[in-house]
């Protein structure tokens, strides 16, 4: 099985915002050469999480984790998501599509925030 990680994030009109989402896919692809991973956003912005979902399948793909990059599960997280992830996996039977909580609620991520916020180093 060839796994494929998607960052999701919301998009916007200004360019420069994906510069951080960016920069996750760039670091992961440091920390583990050849790691499959693609940025994925829901409006403005370019590629769209089907647009993706299609490359990392084309990519031989067969397993995508879909993280969203979000602090909090709001609406998009909470509705618009689920909705796309089951359009998914509907179009493509043959991929596992796996769905993450968001990102901020995962332990090691609210441990980074807080040290940031507090001026820390990481332990």
């Amino acid at each position: 099985m060839t796994t494929a990680t998607v960052l999701f994030a919301h998009g916007s009109r200004d360019p420069a915002w994906r510069a951080p989402i960016e920069a996750v896919a760039a670091r992961m692809r440091a920390l583990s050469p050849g790691a499959r991973v693609m940025c994925a956003y829901l409006e403005y912005t370019s590629p769209t999480l089907q647009d993706a979902v299609v490359a990392l399948r084309a990519a031989g793909a067969t397993s995508v984790a879909i993280w969203p990059m979000f602090l909090g599960t709001g609406r998009h997280a909470r509705e618009d998501l689920p909705l796309l992830v089951d359009a998914l996996r509907a179009a493509h039977p043959g991929v596992a599509i796996t769905l993450h909580p968001a990102i901020a609620e995962h332990p090691d991520v609210l441990q980074a925030m807080a040290l940031a916020a507090l001026n820390r180093p990481p332990s």
